[in-house]
Order: C-alpha cells, then sequence, then structure tokens
C-alpha cells in the first residue's frame, strides 16, 4: 500500500487549496488535509492563544496521525505548511516517508520581518481580514491567474478567522532556523516553487534543495505563491513522479 499523503495548508487559508491534489491523488492512496488550528473548520479554532507557535502545529498533525491510525506517511507543505512540515521532521522524523516543501523558507525570521508579523497581527486583530485580502490577492496569485482560482483564494482569507492567523503570525515570527535541520532530512524531498513567487522566491528554493540531501527541485512557470492551485497540471505532475520515487524506495 502506498503510503498515505499529509499536505498541510498555508496561511491565511484552510484545507480546500489542496482540492486540485485530493482530487488527483485519492484513488490511488490515502490523501489527509487538515484545517490547521486556527483555520477554516478547525475544532481548536474556538480555543485560541494570543501566538500558536509552529511547534504546536506540529504536535496537532501528530496527534491526527495518531487519531487516524497513520504510522507513517508522506508530508507535504506550502509557505507556513512548509515551515510546519520542517518542525515536523525534527519532532517525529520517523514517521515521514517523504517531503515536499512548496514555496516556503527555512531560514529564521528576521528583527524586521518579525516586527511586520507582529503589526500585521495587531492590524488583522484590529480590521479583520478583507483589507489585507485585498491588498495581497495578486501577490498570492499571478495578475494572470485563472478567476475562479483568484476567487478561491480570496475567499478562503476572508473567511479566516482573524484571530486564529493572528496568532499564526505571532508564532511564525517566534520560529527557529531549520537550516541546520535539512541536511539531517534523509528521505526524498521535492521542492517546488512558483516562477512569480515575491513571498518566497525562487533563490529560496534553490537554498533549500541544496540543503537537503538528494532532493529534486520543480520551478512552476507561470505561478506566483500558490502553483498548486495556480497551475495543477505541472504541480500534479511533479508531485505525481515525486510520490513514484517514495513508493519504489528510491
Amino acid at each position: 500500500m502506498p503510503l498515505p499523503l499529509v499536505l498541510v495548508h498555508g496561511h491565511p487559508f484552510d484545507h480546500t487549496m489542496w482540492a486540485p491534489q485530493t482530487a488527483a491523488f485519492s484513488a490511488d492512496r490515502r490523501v489527509i488535509t487538515p484545517d490547521l488550528r486556527g483555520y477554516g473548520a478547525s475544532p481548536a479554532a474556538g480555543d485560541l492563544a494570543e501566538v500558536t507557535e509552529l511547534s504546536v502545529f506540529a504536535r496537532d498533525i501528530e496527534e491526527l496521525l495518531d487519531t487516524l491510525g497513520v504510522e507513517r506517511c508522506v508530508l507535504g507543505g506550502l509557505s507556513m505548511g512548509g515551515q510546519i512540515v520542517m518542525e515536523c521532521c525534527a519532532r517525529f522524523p520517523g514517521r515521514i516517508g517523504g517531503v515536499l516543501l512548496a514555496d516556503t523558507f527555512a531560514a529564521p525570521e528576521t528583527r524586521e520581518g518579525r516586527r511586520g508579523r507582529e503589526e500585521m497581527a495587531d492590524r488583522l486583530l484590529r480590521e479583520g481580514m478583507a483589507g489585507y485580502a485585498d491588498e495581497v490577492l495578486y501577490r498570492m496569485v499571478a495578475p494572470d491567474a485563472d478567476p475562479g482560482v483568484a476567487a478561491h483564494v480570496h475567499r478562503m482569507m476572508t473567511r479566516t478567522d482573524p484571530r486564529g492567523a493572528a496568532a499564526a503570525l505571532r508564532g511564525r515570527a517566534r520560529r527557529p532556523d531549520y537550516r541546520p535541520l535539512l541536511p539531517r532530512v534523509t528521505v526524498p524531498a521535492l521542492v517546488v516553487v512558483g516562477a512569480l513567487d515575491t513571498y518566497t522566491p525562487v533563490s529560496d528554493a534553490r537554498s533549500l534543495h541544496g540543503l537537503l540531501p538528494g532532493s529534486a527541485l520543480v520551478v512552476v512557470e507561470g505561478a506566483a505563491h500558490l502553483p498548486n492551485l495556480e497551475r495543477p497540471e505541472e504541480f500534479n505532475a511533479a508531485l505525481a513522479g515525486f510520490l513514484r520515487r517514495v513508493d519504489s524506495g528510491r
């Protein structure tokens, strides 16, 4: 039996960002796409702290695997989800048989970046998600993205609980440096990035690729920060090839 595929969404989205991958891969393997604490319909959304560190998200993922009886899986994530995957690699590496890191980076936050995340958290609590969603939509997706995809992304952002988004931003501002961890990740790894991503540019993906032993790097042309939604055919082709590699034990 192929390993289950667990996909961790980014900020400020929910599990529906993985709809094209669920449709493409669920016929052949178990695909698990949880809503993170404070996002979507997560049962933890009503019990939010002021700060949700990445280690808390990773513990939630581990507990979900326990609940679902999943002993080992292929674990993937995009943006903040990718950083949660890295935290999971530090926390329970023996349960991970392959790693997908999409549009993410491993370095800790800079002093300026930390201040920016704290200020954004304050803003979201004060103003809600709508203004932020309007501002960043065409950085999340390319300006010429399919209108239906853009609408889906905007809808996910505006439906996110500002308390969950703010808590995650504060936790992400405090994240550790994952770069020393990556050379110790010896399972197959795939790094994917949108060629037009300005949040986590191709240079960040190349850095991850250089740190992960034996990893593959795929740059998706015409996509920004969400290549799995913007260019699902290209993203799914890369993921399918990677899963075949994991399944074959190479």
